[in-house]
């Protein structure tokens, strides 16, 4: 296990009133997120640019107040950030496994952290239940757009956190989209250098069969 690196220029910005509990989550991240494999052994050295600063990028989309689910959130990514950047937000942490589910719990308990966490695959919630689902590593675009679009309220959205094939993802997933005239999807992105997020987004439309 190892410490978790000094926080970067920027990182107090990006989560302002929540920086302190930042800090404290990188450390529990590198140490016991190693430890039980909930991050590998070599993401302490980018637990920053990577995973904190990377889910607090997702601020730039999301509307104040939203209610907010985090689908496959393993250790809390991109979740946990973004609760912690913007405390407004209602957000629940959505994972299957047990494991990862007590890793959650302790964490949430440890920030003093308002999310709730919630055992359950993404095809357990209710329909409708979400005004913004957000989602890293969990799933290809096409297979990821099945689990969520369902979840989506009228005027909700999926925010994907994609690499560097973001582009190619979203190309495999122009079937569905056709299928889907009420969804409107752009490859965004935020942050600058090895901060940069690539974020899919795929916005409902608010009115039954309309334009986004």
């Amino acid at each position: 296990m190892s410490a978790a690196p000094p926080a970067p220029p920027g990182a107090r910005e990006a989560f302002s009133t929540g920086f302190d509990l930042a800090v404290r989550f990188a450390e529990l991240l590198c140490t016991v997120g190693v430890e039980r494999g909930l991050i590998g052994p070599r993401e302490p050295e980018r637990i920053w640019d990577r995973h904190l600063l990377g889910g607090a990028a997702l601020s730039a989309f999301v509307p104040p107040g939203a209610d907010v689910a985090d689908l496959g959130s393993g250790a809390g990514l991109p979740g946990i950030p973004l609760a912690l950047a913007r405390p407004d937000l209602r957000m629940t942490l959505v994972e299957p496994m047990q494991r990862r589910v007590r890793f959650l719990d302790e964490a949430a308990q440890l920030l003093g952290l308002p999310v709730t966490v919630r055992r359950a695959r993404a095809q357990e919630l209710p329909p409708r239940s979400c005004q913004v689902v957000v989602a890293r590593a969990l799933a290809p675009l096409p297979e990821l757009l099945t689990l969520a679009l369902p979840l989506l309220r009228p005027g909700g959205q999926l925010l994907a956190v994609k690499g560097e094939r973001a582009a190619a993802e979203l190309d495999d997933a122009r079937e569905i989209l056709r299928n889907r005239p009420d969804v409107r999807v752009s490859l965004d992105s935020s942050g600058e250098g090895e901060q940069t997020v690539r974020v899919i987004r795929a916005v409902v439309s608010e009115r039954e069969g309309g334009e986004p």
